[in-house]
């Protein structure tokens, strides 16, 4: 797989450096020379595939022999342990549960192929950095990133984990998820937005002081190796769709680095058919704003219930506009967005429960709300609407208790981590508190 990078096409890699580097050299995202086009003969057989079986074509065909077949096929049948059902939920609306992963959040899926094509690609090539050490996986979170990537690469040898989350600014589950895992995963609690944290992760992959002494990669979605099987799910939703239907369906993803909705307009290039993509945000609407006016402007995040979404600079915005070559006009023609209230959020939890007997978090309920919006034009009469779920409603049971008016029952493995002690570093937003960190630990 050859990609280039988004601040310089002259700049290239591999897959297996680009998943260890995480960011190209030059400070630009990782992205795909060309995305491969699916046969046929993958779209006959999809509907009969397991969630693995399917993954293994799937990222065979991304990657190619730079890793074997019989190297590549164990460890995606071990990342995917788990499927994605498709869920109807009304007559034309379905939820894809992304949530029966171990951390119970569509993260999951990212970052278990992530650690395993990390760990892989530091056996096949060692370390190359000269001062050698561990490999230090640097990430910040607004909330379900950190646990899947902690859980992804706990305990994996060699390497070490660095989570930057918002203080105050995750649910206690998410938090408790982060900051117990202990061994090599360590969290730092730090005094600002996700929006700072980001920042701060950036400017450590720009700083050839740091990076000079120790070897540092990403986790979050602008690693490549985290986001190529975030379009997996995409095929498996079409995959267990009424067939009369397949040719009909609206994705809606819930968003807020874009990462997801990325993943599935890689999937939509390789051929799976999309009637159309909804961009669904709370009230950091950059890109909804964006599709509007024509212009991008990047503004502060604010704080919503659906905190994973607070992000008001997705990060993998630049490489929507690397698919489009920077065309608005060709990004209209695939991508609808719409901004959802904080009150129409919660609304859309209780209503839902109350008319359906299903039970949502508040970042699906923000995608089930647009989606309906969607659905009810004329132009989408005859289709249907597939929602990312992307976490289990129990994680944030502190945000949609007191709307439902009753207690949320936390699945067993939560409880395990509500009950351990949190153990985390609390920093200023000051980079250079973090580099200190980095170089001390």
């Amino acid at each position: 797989m050859n990609l280039y990078s988004t601040n310089s096409h002259a700049l290239h890699t591999d897959f297996l450096h680009a998943a260890m580097q995480g960011l190209a050299g030059d400070g630009g995202l990782w992205m795909p020379e060309a995305l491969p086009r699916l046969s046929a003969e993958f779209f006959h057989d999809l509907p009969s595939l397991s969630f693995a079986e399917m993954a293994v074509r799937v990222m065979q065909a991304y990657i190619g022999d730079e890793v074997p077949a019989q190297d590549l096929e164990p460890f995606v049948r071990d990342a995917f342990n788990f499927d994605a059902p498709l869920v109807r939920v009304s007559d034309r609306l379905y939820a894809l549960e992304l949530f029966h992963g171990p951390t119970l959040a569509f993260k999951d899926f990212g970052a278990r192929f992530m650690a395993r094509a990390m760990s892989y690609s530091r056996k096949i090539f060692g370390t190359t950095h000269p001062k050698g050490g561990d490999l230090c996986v640097l990430v910040a979170t607004s909330g379900d990133t950190g646990s899947a990537v902690a859980h992804g690469f706990w305990n994996v040898p060699g390497i070490r984990v660095v989570i930057l989350y918002p203080q105050g600014k995750v649910s206690d589950v998410q938090e408790k998820q982060l900051t117990t895992m202990g061994a090599n995963i360590a969290a730092l609690e730090v005094q600002g937005t996700f929006d700072d944290c980001q920042a701060l992760v950036k400017r450590a992959f720009q700083d050839a002081s740091l990076t000079q002494e120790i070897e540092l990669t990403s986790a979050n979605s602008i690693n490549i190796a985290r986001l190529l099987p975030q379009s997996l799910y995409y095929f498996r939703a079409w995959a267990q769709l009424p067939a009369e239907a397949r040719n009909s369906a609206v994705f809606c993803t819930p968003s807020g680095n874009f990462g997801n909705l990325t993943g599935g307009l890689f999937a939509q290039k390789m051929g799976l058919p999309v009637k159309k993509f909804l961009a669904a945000t709370n009230r950091n609407d950059t890109f909804p704003q964006y599709l509007l006016s024509g212009t991008y402007n990047a503004k502060p995040s604010v704080e919503t219930p659906s905190n994973a979404m607070d992000v008001g600079n997705p990060s993998n915005f630049v490489r929507i506009q690397e698919l489009y070559n920077g065309s608005i006009d060709a990004v209209r023609r695939d991508i609808r967005s719409a901004s959802v209230s904080d009150e129409e959020t919660l609304a859309t939890v209780v209503r839902v429960e109350k008319e359906h007997g299903y039970l949502m978090c508040p970042h699906t309920a923000v995608g089930y709300a647009a989606t309906e919006r969607l659905l009810a034009e004329p132009e989408f009469a005859d289709s249907v609407g597939i929602v990312l779920a992307t976490a289990h409603p129990a994680k944030f049971g502190t945000v949609i208790e007191p709307a439902l008016g009753k207690t949320v029952a936390l699945p067993e493995r939560l409880q395990d981590y509500v009950r351990k002690e949190k153990r985390s570093t609390v920093i200023p937003n000051d980079y250079a508190r973090l580099k200190a960190y980095l170089l001390g630990n």
